[in-house]
Formats: structure tokens, sequence, C-alpha cells
């Protein structure tokens, strides 16, 4: 069954994906996190110039929703920082990625 969310200190490794009816939200091999609409990008964080494999997307626990290169270092962020707290990011059936919290809700329309 496919997943549409994470919570905090969930990621998506290389080749791994949130997924709602045609929306596909995906950490690619090539370190670039992209939503596709069917089989057509959408959005995409442009961090697929490092082209290599272990990159990583983390829901914090602070809020902020982190692209990590291969060596762990930050190359894209959501900046949705707002303190320590209990946070979920989902994608959702209106082609959003929200995250929301106790006290914050942040979103990416397209």
């Amino acid at each position: 069954m496919a997943r549409n969310l994470l919570t905090n200190g969930e990621g998506l490794y290389a080749g791994q994906s949130l997924v709602v009816e045609q929306y596909t939200f995906i950490m690619q091999d090539d370190c670039n996190l992209v939503l596709y609409e069917y089989s057509t990008p959408i959005w995409a964080s442009n961090t697929g110039v490092t082209g290599k494999n272990g990159c990583r997307a983390v829901m914090q626990a602070d809020g902020n929703f982190v692209v990590y290169d291969v060596n762990g270092r930050p190359v894209w962020a959501s900046n949705s920082r707002r303190g320590n707290g209990n946070y979920i990011l989902v994608l959702q059936k209106d082609r959003n990625v929200v995250i929301y919290g106790s006290d914050i809700w942040f979103y990416w329309t397209y």
C-alpha cells in the first residue's frame, strides 16, 4: 500500500516516494526531490546537480523538511522550522505538499 505522509524523523531515500492518486513525490537517485503528476514533473528541488546516490529528504522534529546530500550536508529546505514538536508532511490529493504541526501549517502549492 502506498504511503502519502511522513512523520518526525521519517524520510525518503533514493528511489523512495510518497504517492496519492496521480501524484508522486520522489527522492530520485540523482538527489533531486521531484513532484510528478502522472509522468510529468510539476516541481523539483533542483538538487540533482550532486548526481550522487545516497541523498535523503527528512521530516525533522523542528518542522523543517530538508534534503541532505550523500555527505550529510543540507542542500534544500522547506524553511518551515518552528521549534520541536509533532509534525507531519502530507502529499494531498489536491497536489499540495503540506506540513502540519500543533501550532503551524506550511504548504507548497503548484
